[in-house]
C-alpha cells in the first residue's frame, strides 16, 4: 500500500508516500536556509548601507568645519599681511596678536593654537634677533644653525606660547612645508605628530604670507620674492573629531578611524586605534579633501560589533518550515487516508461480495426451513382437516381441533419470523389490489370472538360511512396488521373492551383540533385521579388511555364527517384527495397498559415489556415489529398512547387508492361479503344506554339496509309503543319496529314477563299491529341462561353484519334469502372447482393425499403424480386437465423445469395446430400454480419467471385457493339440492 504501480505492473519506489515525505522535508529546510541566508543577507547590506550613509555623514562634516577652521586661518594670515607690513610703523606686535587671536578663538575651536613666523634671511638674522631680543632656536630649542633663511616665529597665541623664538624651518618635513606653501600661496599640511602640551596627534597648517597681494596667476619665483612669513596653526585632530562624534547620533554603534595616506603602503592614523588584521566586520572608507592636495587623508568607519542577525530572518524561515511541515504532515495524512478508504473501499467489497453471498445462502436456507417446517405441517393439517370430517364424538373432535389450533399457531409463527427476515432484506413488495376494508375487519373480529366470549369482553369495530367501499391495496399486509394489534389486544384485557375504529385522517384532524391534545409514543398528561366505580362515556365503561376516544369525540367525529362531505359534495374535488385515501386506524383496549420503562422499545423485535409478558401471555414479541415496517411500506406511521394498568390505543395511517370507476359494480361483488337484502326498509329500535356501543350496533345493522331508532332505557320503548307524548313516533303505522334489540345492561330478568305482557296489552289495544320480537346482545356465552324466557334470539358478541342477518333470518322464518345479485352463478369454491380435471404434482405422498382430499372437497377430479417427467407424460396435448398444482421442490425434475418442459410443448402444439376454415386457431395454455412451502419472494420471482400462473402455499386453506383458482377457471352454477 503507497506504492503506485507503472505500465509494466512494476512499481515505482519514488511514489511511496514516505519517500515523498522524505523528499518534501528536504526540500523544505533547503528552502528556508535559503531564505534564511537571502534575508541575512539583505540585513547585511541594509546594515552596510547604514553604515555608508554614517560614514560619509561624518567625512562631509569634518571636512566642513576643517575648511572653516582654514578659512578662519587664511584670514589671519591676510591680517598679519595688513595690519604688519603694509602699516608704517606696524601696527601689530606679540601682546596685540596675543589679545586678537584670544578672543577670536571661538572662531577656530579645531585649532589648538596660531603663530606666526617670520621669513628671516642669514643676513639679516644678527639684526633680527637684536631686535627681537633672541636667538632663533631650533625645534629643539638648540641655537639654529646657519642656513641659507630661518622661520623663527615672532607672534603667537597665549596658548601655543612656547614656541616664541622656534625656527619652523629647522626641521627637514617642515622646511619642505614652508617652502611648498610660499611657491603655491595655497595651506600646507604636516604629517601627524604628536602635539607638544596636549601628546594629541595633531597637524599644522601652515599658509605663506606676502608683502603684497598677488595676482592668481602669480609664478612661484614671484611668490618666493614676495614672502614675508608664515601663519601656522596646529590642529588637535583626535580633539576634533571626538567633538564631531559627539554632536552626532549613532556615535556608540560606529568606530571610526582617520588616517593620512599619502604614502599608501604605510598609512599614518591620525584618530582611532588600528583594528586587528583578523578583523572582519563591515567597513567603510570616505576620503577627506583638507585642502593640501599633495596630502591624503581618509577616514575609515566599522561597527563596533559585528550586526546582529535580524529576528525576521529567523522567525520567517521557521513559520514557512513550520507551515511546509504542516502542508506536508496534511498531504501524508490525506494520502494515508486515501490508502485507507481505498483498503477500506476494498475490504467492503470484498464483504459486500461476502454479504452478497450469504443474503443468496440466507435466502436459500429461508427457502429450506420454509419447505421442510411447512411440507409436514401440511401433511398435519391437512390430515386434521380430513380427521374433522369424519364422525368423531367430542373428545376426539376436541383434540383434533385442539390441534389443529396449535398447528396453525406454529404456521403464523413461521411466517412472522420469514416476514422480519423479508423486511431485513428489503423484499417484502406491498401489492396493490381492490379489496373490501370491511369485510377484513370482520373477519379479523371473528377469528378472535372466541376469545373476546371466554374473557367477557367486548370486541367490537366501526368503519366511518365516509371510508370507501372498495381500496385498493395490499389486502393481506393490512389484515396482517389489524391481526397481530387486535391479537395482542385481546391477549392482554382481561375486562373492558377491545375497540377498532376506521376514519378518514381529514376527518380525525379536524376533530382533534376541539379537543385537548395527549401525548404520543407512551408520553400522555398528566392523568387526574379517577375512584375505581366512576363510569366513563366509552364503549364498555371503563377509561382508556387516549381521552380523545369518548363519546363526544365520536360525535365530532361523525359531523365532520358530513361537513366535509358536503363540503367536496358541492364542487370540484382536489386530484390528490380524489385519487388517495389516507386511513386513519385505531385499536383501542383497557388492558394492563404498557410499563412506562418499556415504552420506548415496544417496536424493538422480539423485546417484550418484561420477562413476565411472554411467561404469563405468551408470545415472540415480533408483531409489532413488524406491524411498524409494513405501515411504513404502506406510507403510514404508527404511534400509541399507553397508561399502566388503563390500556393502549394504538393509531396508524395506511396510503391507500381509491377504486376506479372501470372496476364497477363487478368488483365490489367479487370482493365484498355477500350481505342479504331482504331486510332493506327494516325498522329496529336499539336499546342502549352507552352512546358509543349503540353508534358501533347502528354501523352493523345499516349495512343490512335496517332503519335504526336508539333509546336509552326499555320504558321509553313502551313509551313510544304506547303512544304517549314525547316519546318515540313508533306508534304510527309503518313505523312500528319489527325488532327491538336489548343490550344486556339494559334488561332486568325480572320484568322479563312485564315487558311481554306490556306487548300483549298494546297488541290487543291495537297500538301495535305485530308484536315486536325481543333479540338480547350478550358479551358472554354463559349469560344464555339468564336471559329470561320471553327473548327471542341472543346474539352474543362480537357483532358481525352476517352473523346478524343469520339471527334475524332464523328468528323471523325467512329462510336463506340470497342477494339478487349472486342468483345467477355461486362464487364458492365449489362452483369453481366441481367437476374440474385437476392434476396435483408432489414427490411427499402425504401431501398428495392432503391436496387431493382437499381438492375432492370441492367436487374436482383429481389425478396424483410423484414425479415432473410423470406430469410431462400426461400433459401432451391434447389433454383433458383443467388446471395442474406443480410441488416446487421434487427430485429428478423440479416444478420449475417441468413447468418450462409443459410451456415448450404447448407452443410446439399450437405452431403445428392447422388452422380450419372459419374457425378460430385453439392455443394451449393450461394453468399452473406453484404448489410449495417455500414463501419468500425469490420462489414467487421464479415461479414467474418459469412460466407458472399463480401461487399457492402450503398447508392449503380455503380462500388463498379460491382465490388462486378463480382467475383461471370458470364457475359453474351449483344445482339445488
Amino acid at each position: 500500500m503507497g506504492l503506485k504501480t507503472g505500465a509494466g505492473g512494476e512499481k515505482r519506489w519514488w511514489w511511496n508516500r514516505n519517500v515523498i515525505m522524505v523528499l518534501w522535508v528536504m526540500l523544505s529546510v533547503g528552502f528556508c536556509i535559503g531564505l534564511h541566508c537571502h534575508m541575512r543577507t539583505e540585513s547585511m547590506r541594509k546594515a552596510e548601507e547604514t553604515l555608508t550613509s554614517m560614514c560619509e555623514e561624518r567625512a562631509r562634516m569634518l571636512q566642513e568645519q576643517f575648511a572653516v577652521s582654514v578659512n578662519h586661518v587664511h584670514a589671519l594670515a591676510i591680517l598679519v599681511s595688513t595690519f604688519h607690513y603694509q602699516k608704517s610703523p606696524p601696527a601689530l606686535d606679540q601682546e596685540t596678536f596675543a589679545d586678537y587671536t584670544a578672543s577670536t578663538a571661538f572662531e577656530r575651536p579645531l585649532l589648538n593654537g596660531v603663530a606666526y613666523a617670520q621669513r628671516v634671511v642669514h643676513a639679516e638674522r644678527q639684526l633680527f634677533e637684536n631686535q627681537q631680543g633672541w636667538m632663533i632656536k631650533t625645534m629643539k630649542r638648540d641655537p639654529s644653525p646657519v642656513q641659507d633663511e630661518y622661520a623663527p616665529v615672532i607672534y603667537s597665541q597665549e596658548t601655543v606660547s612656547y614656541i616664541e623664538a622656534l625656527d619652523m624651518m629647522s626641521g627637514e618635513e617642515d622646511r619642505e612645508n614652508i617652502l611648498r606653501a610660499r611657491a603655491t600661496g595655497k595651506a600646507v599640511l604636516t604629517r601627524p605628530f604628536r602635539l607638544l602640551e596636549s601628546n594629541h596627534l595633531g597637524v599644522v597648517l601652515t599658509f605663506p604670507v606676502y608683502l603684497l597681494d598677488l595676482p592668481d596667476d602669480a609664478t612661484a619665483e614671484e611668490r618666493v620674492r614676495a614672502t614675508a612669513g608664515y601663519l601656522g596653526g596646529a590642529f588637535d585632530v583626535e580633539s576634533l573629531v571626538e567633538n564631531l562624534l559627539r554632536q552626532l547620533a549613532g556615535n556608540q554603534e560606529i568606530m571610526v578611524n582617520v588616517y593620512d595616506v599619502t604614502n599608501a603602503s604605510e598609512p599614518l592614523i591620525m584618530y582611532g586605534t588600528n583594528p586587528p588584521d583578523d578583523h572582519m566586520l563591515l567597513s567603510h572608507v570616505s576620503m577627506l579633501d583638507f585642502g593640501d592636495p599633495f596630502r591624503k587623508h581618509q577616514m575609515k568607519c566599522r561597527y563596533r560589533e559585528k550586526p546582529p542577525v535580524s529576528l525576521s530572518s529567523i522567525t520567517t524561515p521557521s513559520g514557512i518550515f513550520v507551515i511546509c511541515m504542516l502542508v506536508g504532515y496534511i498531504g501524508y495524512a490525506a494520502w494515508s487516508h486515501y490508502d485507507n478508504v481505498k483498503e477500506d473501499f476494498r475490504k467492503m467489497e470484498e464483504l459486500k461480495k461476502q454479504a452478497e453471498a450469504a443474503d443468496v445462502a440466507k435466502s436459500q436456507f429461508l427457502a429450506t426451513v420454509s419447505h421442510e417446517i411447512r411440507t409436514p405441517m401440511n401433511g398435519v393439517l391437512g390430515m386434521l382437516d380430513m380427521l374433522l370430517d369424519t364422525n368423531l364424538n367430542l373428545t376426539q373432535k376436541d383434540y383434533a381441533q385442539t390441534a389443529q389450533v396449535c398447528g396453525r399457531a406454529l404456521i403464523s409463527l413461521i411466517n412472522e419470523v420469514l416476514d422480519r427476515a423479508k423486511i431485513e432484506a428489503g423484499k417484502l413488495e406491498i401489492e396493490s389490489v381492490p379489496f373490501d376494508l370491511r369485510s377484513i375487519l370482520d373477519d379479523v373480529i371473528s377469528l378472535f370472538s372466541a376469545k373476546s366470549r371466554e374473557k367477557g369482553i367486548e370486541l367490537a369495530v366501526y368503519v366511518s360511512e365516509r371510508v370507501p367501499s372498495i381500496l385498493m391495496g395490499d389486502p393481506g399486509r393490512f389484515r396482517q396488521i389489524i391481526t397481530n394489534l387486535v391479537g395482542n389486544s385481546v391477549k392482554f384485557t382481561e375486562r373492558g373492551h377491545v375497540f377498532v375504529q376506521v376514519h378518514l385522517v381529514e376527518h380525525v384532524n379536524m376533530a382533534m383540533n376541539a379537543t385537548a391534545e395527549t401525548g404520543l409514543n407512551g408520553h400522555v398528561n398528566e392523568v387526574n385521579k379517577k375512584s375505581a366505580t366512576t363510569v366513563f362515556n366509552t364503549l364498555s365503561g371503563l377509561e382508556v388511555a387516549d381521552s380523545r376516544n369518548t363519546c363526544e369525540s365520536f360525535k365530532l367525529l361523525l359531523s365532520h364527517g358530513a361537513s366535509l362531505s358536503c363540503t367536496f359534495g358541492g364542487g370540484s374535488v382536489p386530484e390528490s384527495i380524489a385519487d388517495k385515501v389516507t386511513l386513519m386506524v385505531s385499536v383501542e383496549d383497557t388492558g394492563i397498559g404498557i410499563p412506562v420503562h418499556a415504552q420506548d422499545r415496544v417496536f424493538t423485535p422480539f423485546m417484550q415489556a418484561d420477562s413476565s409478558t411472554s411467561r404469563n401471555y405468551g408470545g415472540t414479541g415480533i408483531g409489532l415489529s413488524i406491524s411498524k415496517c409494513l405501515v411504513e411500506l404502506m406510507g403510514g406511521k404508527i404511534n400509541f398512547i399507553s397508561q399502566p394498568h388503563v390500556g393502549s390505543t394504538f393509531m396508524f395511517t395506511a396510503v391507500l387508492q381509491k377504486c376506479g370507476k372501470s372496476a364497477g359494480v363487478d368488483t365490489k361483488r367479487s370482493l365484498s361479503e355477500v350481505l342479504p337484502t331482504c331486510f332493506r326498509g327494516m325498522r329496529v329500535t336499539l336499546v342502549d344506554r352507552r352512546a358509543v356501543r349503540a353508534a358501533v350496533t347502528k354501523y352493523h345493522l345499516q349495512r343490512l339496509g335496517i332503519i335504526i331508532e336508539d333509546v336509552s332505557t326499555v320504558n321509553e320503548v313502551l313509551c313510544a309503543l304506547s303512544g304517549q307524548n314525547d316519546c318515540l313516533n313508533s306508534s304510527q303505522p309503518g313505523k312500528q319496529p319489527s325488532i327491538l334489540l336489548i343490550e344486556k345492561d339494559s334488561w332486568d330478568p325480572k320484568v322479563d314477563v312485564h315487558i311481554q305482557n306490556q306487548l300483549l296489552e298494546y297488541k290487543e289495544a291495537g297500538r301495535i299491529q305485530v308484536v315486536p320480537k325481543v333479540v338480547l346482545l350478550l358479551t358472554i356465552e354463559s349469560d344464555k341462561t339468564r336471559a329470561g324466557s320471553h327473548v327471542d334470539a341472543i346474539i352474543v358478541k362480537p357483532l358481525r353484519a352476517s352473523t346478524i342477518a343469520t339471527c334475524f333470518q332464523q328468528m323471523l322464518g325467512m329462510g336463506k334469502c340470497q342477494n339478487k345479485d349472486t342468483l345467477s352463478g355461486s362464487t364458492s369454491l365449489r362452483g369453481l372447482l366441481d367437476g374440474k380435471n385437476i392434476l396435483v404434482v408432489d414427490d411427499n405422498k402425504v401431501n398428495l393425499r392432503v391436496a387431493a382430499a382437499a381438492l375432492k372437497k370441492y367436487g374436482a377430479k383429481v389425478v396424483c403424480v410423484e414425479s415432473g417427467k410423470s406430469a410431462l407424460s400426461l400433459l401432451q396435448p391434447p389433454h383433458k386437465f383443467d388446471a395442474c398444482f406443480m410441488d416446487v421442490q421434487m427430485p429428478e425434475m423440479d416444478g420449475f423445469e417441468a413447468t418450462r418442459q409443459i410451456r415448450l410443448m404447448e407452443n410446439k402444439a399450437n405452431e403445428e395446430a392447422p388452422l380450419e376454415e372459419g374457425s378460430v386457431k385453439a392455443k394451449w395454455r393450461l394453468p399452473i400454480l406453484a404448489m410449495t412451502a417455500d414463501v419468500i419472494q425469490a420462489t414467487h420471482e421464479e415461479c414467474v419467471k418459469c412460466g407458472m400462473d399463480g401461487y399457492v402455499s402450503k398447508p392449503f386453506e380455503e380462500a388463498q385457493l379460491y382465490q388462486a383458482v378463480a382467475r383461471f377457471v370458470v364457475s359453474q352454477p351449483i344445482p339445488d339440492s
